[in-house]
């Protein structure tokens, strides 16, 4: 079956774990969930907004975390951050007190995984369609969990349509890790994710279900959403 994990800003709105129980009902298998931050370098405008409003309500990572290690949802959550929260003393322990199984830190260079201490927690590297193929085998090897492809070459945010790199960058991937190949950034519609899905093993979406709770959505209406991306992705025939 294809993997499917949604993205949710932490303390984006009032009661914001509610998401993370209705992603779970909807089909999800983990769900990504952003550590509001103040300069999100790899995020886009929506992205962007929804760290803004999160910081807006005095979010933090420590009540991001407060708020997972009282919410049991049943599947893996994958925290996401920066590497200056990242590579704070303490805060593998925080993630593991939390509940959280992994880890993604867009910004912090392969060769610097040393400094990086979150004993227990799987941390899963990101490449994208520029990264040469020594350093992609390397990348394969290292990740643990799943390998992040980055489809575009760009920031996240929502497309009309898949890029074509993501497929080559899925294929390329597939060639040099036993892992699954997630591919992320720009997969907006159920189209999408399971054109995604037909070269890597299964997709992460963050834009598009972050602009349905910045407009408002409720936890009910966003599952809907994440439930039309399980059913575009359980027919696809598995990855040879």
């Amino acid at each position: 079956m294809k993997l499917l994990m949604p993205y949710i800003t932490g303390g984006i709105v009032p009661g914001w774990t509610a998401f993370l129980s209705a992603f779970a009902h909807a089909g999800a298998d983990m769900i990504e969930v952003g550590l509001p931050f103040s300069d999100p370098t790899v995020d886009g405008p929506t992205i962007q907004e929804a760290s803004d409003a999160a910081l807006a309500r005095g979010t933090t990572p420590a009540s991001v975390l407060a708020d997972l290690a009282g919410t049991r949802v049943g599947i893996p959550l994958v925290a996401s951050t920066y590497a200056n929260i990242a590579l704070r003393p303490g805060f593998g322990d925080a993630l593991a007190a939390a509940g959280v199984t992994g880890l993604i830190v867009p910004d912090l260079p392969l060769d610097e995984l040393a400094g990086l201490d979150v004993p227990g927690v799987q941390v899963s590297l990101l490449a994208s369609p520029a990264t040469p193929d020594d350093r992609l085998a390397e990348i394969g090897r290292r990740s643990q969990g799943f390998v992040y492809a980055v489809s575009v070459m760009g920031t996240t945010g929502e497309r009309d349509r898949l890029a074509p790199s993501a497929v080559l960058l899925a294929a390329r991937l597939k060639q040099v890790t036993d892992l699954p190949v997630l591919v992320g950034f720009g997969i907006s519609t159920p189209q999408q994710a399971a054109e995604a899905a037909a070269a890597a093993d299964g997709v992460i979406v963050g834009a598009a279900v972050m602009r349905r709770i910045l407009d408002g959505a409720n936890p009910a209406e966003v599952g809907g959403f994440v439930a039309s991306l399980r059913a575009a992705l359980s027919p696809v025939a598995p990855v040879r």
